[in-house]
């Protein structure tokens, strides 16, 4: 196992399996804008000591006062690291007018051998380009570069402005032992930041496209959800998560889904579905099981008015309200604010409303069904009961319960739609599907009073 260095981003670290690598050459390439010098400072900031200080040399990239001013109104910025020479920032734009690359050589010996450094950044290593008569001569100068920060075992950060399909023909691709690429990527009318690692020489890694922000704490990462089936062994529970209705418990046989499973409830619009979810949270909050409503459809103040109208509190201690507005919603960064609140609250029920708007968000469809089994699955683990709620365009007769395949991942699906009875429309409520669990598909008539959910006895059909 190689050695490494944090980045001073934990989620980042799980990526990389622990980090970038020790005495290597990490290099970090992406657009302008996408944050490499943001992130070559944090990764500095981290990892900077009194007996091993970390040395940030700027070249023609940006001037060293404008990335300082910048620097500072980070959170990890931190003055006394400069005060006390845990890091120090050096210019070398003056050498490279002056002395070409091998006056910057010089330069670059003489730092490290007063600063000592156990970290150095070069932002950036491109600007190195244009002072080499040719490649070859930027290949030489590559490699004295690699001698000196070998001899004095040193790890290096590069950043460079390439795009990723760049930065596979340059130079500092062969050397570099470590390649992290940051990119923004246009989904639709929104602007998206993804990060993926391209080389982790020696080392395994997490694959994929990573959504990542740049906030004033820094690079904050949100891996890509994608857990592979789990082969170990592990506990299901026995116990059931009854629904909040007492019929459809009847009806379901057992009392209700088994703990830890997940249920689709879908329908046309108007038919009871978000009540449905309410049930389920607010009988578990009863049972002093706390709950959580991950919410698009409405926020805090407009679900105060309809919970208060089945009789029910906003205020509940034991149902948390998780409201995001579905413009600008990155499903990554959405998922992990749930999890941490699952975490924090020692939530045992979990409703989505609703799932259509995160398969929106998501972009793709492959991506999204990767991402609710992911997520199904690391809640059934957790002993969780997830309920996601999906709205279907049908009134009556469904063509399909939803698309890419999600309803396979579903261990209930409870369908509720419209019936022609007679003269009259009714609502009617079938159990389509309970893994585990013996069910009859019978279309059951309810009713929305000012109790909730009041489930009657089988509709005749085709009358």
């Amino acid at each position: 196992m190689n050695d490494r260095i944090p980045t001073g981003s934990e989620r980042l670290d799980e990526i990389l399996e622990g980090g970038l690598l020790k005495n290597a050459i990490n290099l970090i390439v992406g657009i302008p804008g996408s944050g490499k010098t943001i992130l070559s400072q944090q990764i500095a900031f981290r990892n900077a000591t009194v007996e091993k200080p970390a040395l940030y040399l700027s070249t023609l990239s940006e001037p060293l006062d404008k990335i300082l001013r910048y620097g500072e109104s980070l959170s990890f910025f931190d003055q006394a690291a400069l005060r006390e020479g845990r890091l120090v920032y050096e210019d070398l734009g003056q050498q490279l007018g002056e002395g070409g690359l091998d006056g910057i050589l010089e330069t670059i010996d003489r730092h490290l051998r007063q600063v000592r450094p156990g970290i150095v950044v070069l932002d950036s290593i491109r600007a190195f380009h244009a002072m080499a008569s040719d490649i070859g001569a930027f290949r030489q100068f590559l490699y004295g570069l690699l001698r000196r920060l070998s001899a004095a075992s040193t790890t290096a950060i590069w950043n460079a402005p390439y795009t990723r399909a760049q930065a596979q023909s340059e130079a500092e691709f062969a050397v570099a032992d470590a390649i992290v690429a940051l990119d923004i990527k246009q989904m639709a009318d929104r602007e998206v930041r993804v990060l993926q690692v391209m080389k982790l020489r020696g080392s395994g890694y997490r694959s994929g496209e990573h959504s990542y922000r740049v906030t004033s704490a820094g690079i904050e990462v949100y891996p890509r959800l994608a857990e592979v089936q789990v082969e170990a062994p592990y506990t299901l529970s026995e116990k059931h998560s009854a629904t909040g209705v007492a019929a459809l418990d009847e009806l379901l046989g057992e009392g209700g889904y088994w703990e830890g499973s997940t249920t689709l409830i879908v329908g046309p619009s108007g038919i009871g579905k978000t009540l449905m979810g309410l049930h389920f949270l607010y009988h578990g909050a009863e049972l002093g099981e706390p709950g959580i409503l991950a919410t698009f459809q409405e926020n805090k103040t407009q679900l105060e008015r309809v919970v208060g109208g089945f009789g029910w509190s906003i205020d509940n201690p034991d149902v948390h309200v998780h409201a995001r507005g579905v413009v600008e919603v990155n499903i990554d960064q959405w998922v992990y604010e749930l999890l941490a609140l699952v975490s924090r609250t020692n939530a045992k029920r979990v409703v989505i409303d609703s799932l259509p708007d995160l398969q929106i968000a998501a972009g793709d469809a492959v991506r999204f069904r990767e991402w609710v089994f992911s997520l199904t699955q690391r809640l059934t683990r957790a002993g969780v009961s997830l309920m996601m709620i999906v709205e279907v365009p049908n009134l009556f007769q469904l063509d399909r319960i939803s698309e890419n395949g999600i309803s396979h991942l579903a261990d209930n699906v409870i369908l509720l739609q419209y019936v022609q009875d007679g003269s009259e429309l009714s609502r009617g409520l079938t159990v389509l599907k309970t893994r585990a669990m013996p069910h009859r598909p019978v279309v059951h008539r309810y009713e929305i009073t000012d109790k909730g959910f009041v489930l009657g006895d089988g509709l005749p059909l085709g009358r």
